[in-house]
Parts: C-alpha cells; structure tokens; sequence
C-alpha cells in the first residue's frame, strides 16, 4: 500500500516523460508475498483506478498497456498468493505432526524426580527441524531416580527411528532391571533388533553412544555407565571434576565387534551437587577460528543455580561463541542435588 501510494504521488508530481505510472504493477506482485488472494486482487484494482486517474490528467501515459499488465500481473500474484497459502497450510501441518513427535520421544521432564532437579535442553542444529538423533529421558524408579542421555551416529529419520527404539526400551527397562548393567543390556538388544528390522546402507557404522545415571533415594552418590559417551560434569563442593570413566564400555550395538563389558562408576553427589550431562555437539561447538567451546573452563565459571538458568546459560553461550552457527543436534540433562532449605513453620503438624 505505501509503494502505491507513492507511485502514484510520483506520477503526479513528475513530468510526464518520466512514466513513473509504469511502476504501478510492482504493487501487486509484492502483496502477493504476504497478503491473501482477496487483498491482492483489491490492490491491483486500485492501482488500475489510479492508472485511470491519471489518464485524466495525462493522456499520452500508455494508459491501456499499463492497465492491461496491472490486470496480467494482479492474476499472476492473486494465483500465486493461493500456492503460498496452501503450502504455508502443508508446512503448518507438518510442524504440528513434528511437535507432537517430538513431545512423545523427547517430552518435557518434570522439574523435580525424586527430590532431584532436573532440567533438559535440545537444539536442532537445523532451524527447521524438531528431532533428531540426540535423545534423553529420565524416570524415577524404585531403584532411584534414573537418566538416559544418549547420541545416534547420523541424521535424518534412521537416527530419528533409533533414537525412538531406546527412549521406548529405556522407559520400561529403567523400572525391571535393579542394575544399570541390565538396562545398557536391554539397550543393546532394542537397537540390536531395530536395526535388523530396519536396514539401510549405513547399517554397518549405526551406533549410539549413551550415559546412563542413577540417583538411589538418599542421594548420597551417583552411579554412572558411560558407552562411548562424553564423560559428564561434576560440581561436588565448588570443585568441578570431568567424570572420565575408569573402564571403558563399548557403544551401543558394537558389543559384537568388541568385548561387551559394561562398568558402572560411582561417585558422591551430596546436597549442593550439580552434575551436567551433554551430547557432543556442545564440546564440539566452534568459534570463528575452528577453536571448540571450553566447556569445562566454562563450568567452572558458573555460579550454583538451578538446572533451568545454567542450560539458559549454556544455550546462549553457545550460541554466542559460534555467532549463532550451531552444526550439529545438541542435548543436555543438568541434574542438581537442592540443599534443604529451613524449616516451615507450616509444616509442623
């Protein structure tokens, strides 16, 4: 509407030879970009009213032809108008479907498991996109409060289809088996078995690598299988510790290429505690000179404050460091141990 406006102003204001009046057909095809059919054909009728009034004024303006490519272009872009809408209908749909995956594999935790807080974080490396092959879940269990924090080698729906098949398994695993040995074990077969059922030329190099913990109810440690994954961070006592494991365990479904023994480490987690869990794609994070994100450099900086605020923290940090280029699918579990507060005088019976 302004653009037409002002054409029009133009077209009064110049002399005649200059012609602004053949600009008028602009109006139309750009409305066609965000406006509806309607609105678009309104405009392009307007501009041809305009067109017309100015024959008024000038009759040696070409009148009939800029009329005429005011009418050919306002069916162009009402038409074009109609595919935009419908496939900005289809790509609504789309997102719907996505989110509602993404809420079944990847749902929101509870703030609280057991006494423990828990916050979870996952970004797309795609702006586009809702999942992917990094994956995290968590239940309280009677064995204690478990976590599972895992990444699928490769993208697109494979990795999306394997991430699901050990979200799935770990969701009943988690509460039958009273070791973490069982449940890697159980996690093993399930990718296993989906990748039987679902070959694809990758099938080969299909691997996931995964972090289970354990919270037993009293809190006093934490227990911590590590599959290939990237040993999680510790703050015991205003101290940060790498937790690198002591023996290694092999990734999932590469148990049949390499000795299939699984160690479990146990370390403190006393009141105060905060443990950070993550995926590759935050210690792979890069600057603009190739330099990786110095995530435990990066915690140690960081102040106690609840999972929520420190994977706030970490997500623009992230995103500050790489001037907003994330390359690849990041997720995160930050897990702390609260200190008891005092006492409610309410609460005293």
């Amino acid at each position: 509407m302004i653009l037409t406006v002002l054409i029009a102003a133009l077209a009064f204001a110049t002399p005649r030879d200059i012609a602004v009046s053949r600009l008028l057909p602009a109006a139309p095809a750009l409305a066609a970009s965000m406006w509806t059919v309607l609105p678009t054909i309104l405009l392009g009728a307007s501009c041809a009213l305009i067109m017309l009034g100015l024959n008024l004024f000038y009759t040696d303006l070409g009148t009939p032809y800029t009329t005429a490519a005011i009418a050919a272009v306002t069916l162009a872009a009402a038409y074009a108008s109609h595919v935009r809408i419908r496939r900005e209908e289809a790509l609504l749909q789309i997102r719907l479907v996505a989110d509602a995956a993404q809420q079944v594999l990847l749902r929101p935790l509870p703030s609280r498991l057991g006494g423990i807080e828990i916050e979870s974080l996952y970004v797309a490396a795609q702006a586009q996109a809702r999942i992917g092959g990094d994956f995290y879940e968590a239940a309280e269990t009677p064995h204690g409060v478990r976590l599972l924090l895992g990444d699928v080698r490769g993208k697109g729906l494979s990795a999306v289809g394997a991430a699901s098949a050990l979200i799935s398994c770990f969701r009943e695993a988690a509460h039958d088996e009273p070791d973490l040995t069982g449940v890697i074990r159980r996690l093993e077969t399930s990718i296993g078995r989906h990748s039987a059922a679902h070959p694809s030329p990758d099938l080969p190099e299909r691997f996931a690598t995964a972090l289970l913990a354990e919270i037993p109810r009293d809190g006093s440690h934490v227990k911590l299988l590590n599959c290939g994954h990237p040993p999680p961070l510790l703050v015991h006592r205003g101290e940060t510790y790498v937790l690198e494991p002591s023996e290694p365990s092999p990734p999932l479904n590469l148990a049949a290429l390499v000795k299939d023994n699984y160690h479990a480490d146990t370390v403190p987690f006393t009141p105060g505690d905060q443990l950070l869990l993550y995926t590759d794609g935050v210690t792979e994070t890069r600057d603009h000179d190739g330099e990786f994100f110095p995530l435990h450099h990066w915690m140690r900086q960081q102040k106690p404050v609840p999972p929520h605020q420190l994977l706030d923290r970490l997500h623009e940090d992230l995103l500050r460091f790489s001037d907003g280029r994330l390359d690849d699918d990041i997720a995160a579990l930050s897990v702390r141990y609260p200190k008891p507060g005092p006492l409610d005088v309410s609460d005293i019976p």
